[in-house]
């Protein structure tokens, strides 16, 4: 499976090859914080089959906490294009970025649901999971 996308002013592209290894939805403070408030849609896809194809991102790591997140983004617009985890060999591939978000297929999993506002829906009969599921 092939799939591309970009940030909104068009200066960052990528293309993504792979099948998804997981689609969710996350309910994290710093999702919330990035997204404007909203719970956050994303897959995992391969790492070695995601390529940017125009311009370059800029990126940011915290260092006041242990293991950080990188996050990715545009340095024009600021559009939020994915996220690396340390030890994890997949990207965070934020949906709104993709040219056709109607790959994916719907989450299976919400997870950071401990700090899940009242205004996010989790749809019924979904796994949830606090913070990370078991082994991820």
């Amino acid at each position: 499976m092939s799939r591309s996308g970009g940030c909104y002013c068009g200066a960052l592209r990528y293309e993504s090859d792979g099948a998804p290894l997981l689609q969710a939805q996350c309910h994290c403070r710093e999702c919330q914080q990035f997204s404007g408030g909203a719970v956050n849609y994303f897959m995992l896809v391969p790492a070695e089959g995601f390529r940017y194809v125009k311009g370059a991102p800029k990126s940011f790591t915290r260092s006041d906490i242990d293991n950080p997140v990188t996050r990715e983004f545009c340095s024009e617009c600021g559009t939020h294009i994915l996220t690396r985890r340390p030890g994890l060999d997949a990207i965070v591939l934020k949906i709104g970025t993709l040219d056709d978000p109607e790959v994916f297929t719907g989450p299976q999993m919400a997870i950071f649901t401990i700090e899940k506002r009242s205004f996010h829906d989790v749809p019924d009969g979904l796994p949830t999971f606090e913070r990370l599921p078991p082994g991820a």
